[in-house]
C-alpha cells in the first residue's frame, strides 16, 4: 500500500484503475482470441492444400526418374527428379499409391563420397512448410515458397553473394544417421555426395504421416520441404 495517510483520497485513485481493469481485461482477451483464429486458420484445408502442393511438384518432375548413382551423377541442376521410397504408402483416401521424394540439385560435385544407410552424415538443412514458416533447421537456406532460386549460385569456397545464401561460420552442422530419420531423408542422402546442396519436397508419407511429429510442432498430413547441404560424413 502507497504511503498515503488518507485513506479517502487513497480510494479515489484506486476507483478510476478498478473501472478501467475490465476493459484491459476485454483487450487482452481479445488479443489471444485473434491470435487463436490465426493459429486455426493457418491449418484451415491443410490436407488438400498439402497434397496440392506435392502435386504440383510432381506435375514439374514429369518422368525424371533417379533410381541409381548413375542417374544421381546425370542430374541436371535445377531440374526436379523423383526418387522412389520403397515403403508402402496410402493416400488420405486408404489406397496404395507409389511413394517418391522430389529433390533437385542445387550444387553438384563429382568427387564426394555417398554416405551408406548405416552411416552418420554432418549436415547443413532448413526445413519448411507448405507457407514457406520454418519448424527446424540450422541455417538460413531456402523455403518451400522459393521457387525462383538464383541458379547457378556462388561457389561456397569463395566469397559468395547472399543470394546463394549459403552457410555461414556462425552456423554449425547437425549429425544424424541416415537410416534414423524420415525415409524421405533416408533414401535421398544416399544418393547424394558430400558437398551436394539439394531442395527435397517430401510427400507426408515419406514424412510425419497422418498423425504428425511427436512433439505436435509438425501437423499430420504436412508435406515438407527441406534445403540440404550434406557437409560430410563423420566418423
Amino acid at each position: 500500500m502507497p504511503n498515503n495517510s488518507n485513506p479517502v483520497i487513497y480510494n479515489q485513485m484506486k476507483r478510476p484503475f478498478l473501472l478501467f481493469l475490465p476493459f484491459l481485461l476485454f483487450i487482452a482477451g481479445a488479443f489471444v482470441a485473434c491470435e487463436e483464429v490465426e493459429e486455426a486458420g493457418k491449418y484451415d484445408n491443410w490436407v488438400p492444400r498439402n497434397e496440392a502442393f506435392i502435386d504440383s511438384i510432381k506435375g514439374k518432375t514429369g518422368d525424371n526418374i533417379v533410381a541409381s548413382l548413375e542417374d544421381a551423377e546425370k542430374m541436371e541442376i535445377g531440374t526436379l527428379y523423383a526418387i522412389s521410397v520403397p515403403t508402402s504408402g496410402t493416400g488420405v483416401n486408404g489406397t496404395l499409391r507409389p511413394q517418391y521424394v522430389y529433390c533437385k540439385k542445387l550444387w553438384k560435385t563429382d568427387s564426394g563420397a555417398y554416405p551408406l544407410f548405416t552411416e552418420k552424415v554432418s549436415v547443413f538443412y532448413r526445413g519448411t512448410f507448405i507457407t514457406g514458416e520454418e519448424f527446424d533447421g540450422n541455417f538460413d537456406g531456402f523455403g518451400a515458397t522459393d521457387r525462383e532460386i538464383p541458379l547457378p549460385l556462388s561457389d561456397p569456397l569463395s566469397e559468395n553473394s547472399p543470394e546463394s545464401k549459403w552457410p555461414t561460420a556462425f552456423n554449425s552442422p547437425s549429425e544424424f544417421v541416415v537410416s534414423k530419420v524420415i525415409a524421405g531423408w533416408t533414401w535421398a542422402l544416399q544418393y547424394m555426395r558430400v558437398g551436394e546442396r539439394w531442395m527435397l519436397y517430401i510427400p507426408w508419407q515419406s514424412g510425419y504421416g497422418a498423425s504428425g511429429s511427436s512433439s505436435g510442432d509438425i501437423p499430420g498430413y504436412t508435406s515438407l520441404t527441406f534445403d540440404v547441404c550434406l557437409e560430410g560424413i563423420a566418423d
